[in-house]
């Protein structure tokens, strides 16, 4: 950028070199290299948010992907963005950037390199090749129309450019640079923010006895969220038990329901299924199966079959039954009472480990406010929103990066193709 003082001229201006930012600088780059593009990010050295995802691997996407991944926003809206570029596009697109990659369990894509560096330094280099103009550290304070452009004032100075990309993320791990500042300055803009919380985040509980006593332990469990009395979502996967809670693919999933309902003052709360796919009937024929057929066996014994050794013993003692109970002696009433338990245990939630630990952010800008064939925004004419920043959350499993790719290629179809300023 020119020195403080002077001006510097664009046609587009993209706010934020994350995922989003960066695809869509390369893919308008490449669509035509006739349009000046200029990435601007806060941080000395953007991405970091890439490199930390997938730990450390970067879960590019998910072999199948549709609305129904994704919360917030409106269905008809996100599963148009997603058909404009989809993970077959992106698998095709990284291999072009030099990175292959491979599926693994629920249709995770990574690179071959399982290297999250490498898949940051094939969107820088591909940036840079396509002449994609990376100004970082330039942080964007404020972001303003300007006869028919936009001024932006940045810590280097003042920009002017013909169209405005705002790619800055949500409040997710703001240590990377995602700390909200880009929602206010669509708010500015004339934008509505629906409220934020944290989405893919541990939980914290305030039952300390049982944590203390399955700290580390992981098992696959079905979790119920119910909202105002009736099960809203069902999630299967793994949990694992932690000092401060509960954490895990299932736990990170469920979060943004729990948190969702909380911020709206509904009545919230969760249960474990410790038998995923069981029933209260199918799991009480099955103990009445178990003592017929080894009427001695003890109960912890028995249970242990089923779940985690430690996590039977944490079950029995919080219940105050005995774990030397042979089966055979195991009353009707207690035999029930455990069933229950066993599948709908009660998780004492008392909320989350907050952002700096959270994988997105479900909440963000308005999604009607945006032409989902351009991602530009109905409110104010030249600026467009893509990636995190938007009211879209994905569940784990690569799918909030294909909405980051996805979003990018809409708008750089409409951007590649505009004429002149705005």
């Amino acid at each position: 950028m020119k020195p403080t003082g002077e001006t510097q001229s664009c046609d587009i201006a993209i706010v934020g070199a994350g995922a989003a930012g960066l695809a869509t600088a390369i893919f308008i780059r490449r669509l035509n290299p006739s349009r000046s593009v200029l990435l601007l990010d806060g941080a000395a050295r953007p991405g970091a948010k890439i490199l930390v995802s997938g730990g450390s691997r970067c879960n590019v996407t998910n072999v199948a992907v549709s609305e129904r991944d994704f919360a917030g926003g409106r269905p008809p809206i996100i599963r148009r963005i997603l058909r404009a570029f989809s993970p077959a596009d992106t698998v095709a697109w990284f291999t072009s950037l030099g990175v292959p990659l491979h599926e693994e369990a629920h249709g995770k894509l990574f690179p071959d390199s399982n290297r999250s560096r490498d898949v940051l330094a094939a969107l820088l280099r591909e940036a840079d090749a396509s002449g994609v103009v990376l100004e970082a550290p330039s942080r964007v304070n404020r972001v303003a129309p300007a006869n028919g452009r936009f001024t932006l004032e940045t810590v280097r100075g003042t920009l002017d450019a013909g169209v405005v990309v705002m790619a800055t993320g949500g409040l997710s791990l703001p240590k990377t640079g995602s700390d909200g500042g880009g929602l206010e300055i669509a708010r500015r803009l004339g934008h509505t923010i629906v409220p934020t919380t944290p989405a893919l985040v541990p939980l914290t509980s305030a039952d300390d006895q049982i944590h203390e006593a399955l700290t580390g332990v992981a098992q696959d469990v079905d979790i119920a969220a119910w909202i105002d009395g009736g099960i809203a979502e069902r999630i299967r996967g793994a949990l694992l038990w932690t000092h401060f809670g509960v954490s895990g693919p299932a736990v990170l999933d469920v979060s943004r329901h729990w948190l969702r309902a909380r911020l709206e003052q509904r009545d919230a709360r969760l249960t474990i299924n410790f038998a995923p796919g069981e029933s209260f009937d199918s799991l009480d024929r099955t103990w009445t199966q178990q003592a017929e057929e080894r009427p001695r066996a003890s109960l912890h014994s028995t249970l242990a079959r089923m779940i985690p050794a430690s996590v039977a013993t944490a079950v029995l003692r919080q219940l105050g039954v005995d774990a030397a109970t042979a089966l055979t002696d195991l009353s009707r009433t207690s035999r029930r009472r455990l069933t229950h338990a066993l599948v709908e245990w009660p998780l004492s939630v008392t909320g989350s480990r907050g952002y700096n630990y959270a994988e997105a952010t479900a909440g963000g800008v308005a999604l009607d406010e945006i032409d989902p064939a351009t991602m530009a925004s109905r409110r104010c004419p030249g600026l467009y929103l893509v990636g995190e920043m938007l009211d879209v959350d994905g569940r784990i499993g690569g799918f909030n990066f294909q909405w980051a790719w996805s979003s990018a290629r809409v708008a750089a179809r409409a951007l590649a193709g505009r004429q002149g300023a705005p």
